[in-house]
């Protein structure tokens, strides 16, 4: 199985959060932007720093695939 956070960065956009104000904040580092892209795994902790900067739930920044 895969995740897939398209989602989030659908949700970002949306909101008009960018990457770089994301990295600037320290909301994120660049490496855990680059595993999100990637589809590899990030900790509860990431995600739920973006439910609370993007006003989601993680149903809204993630799905599995096959």
């Amino acid at each position: 199985m895969a995740i897939s956070y398209q989602g989030a960065f659908e949700k970002m956009q949306e909101k008009g959060v960018t990457t770089y104000r994301i990295r600037k904040e320290n909301i994120l580092s660049q490496s855990t932007l680059q595993k999100m892209r990637d589809g590899k795994y990030v900790t509860t902790e990431t995600i739920e720093r973006l439910c609370l900067l993007l006003e989601c739930t993680p149903n809204d920044l993630m799905t599995i695939t096959k």
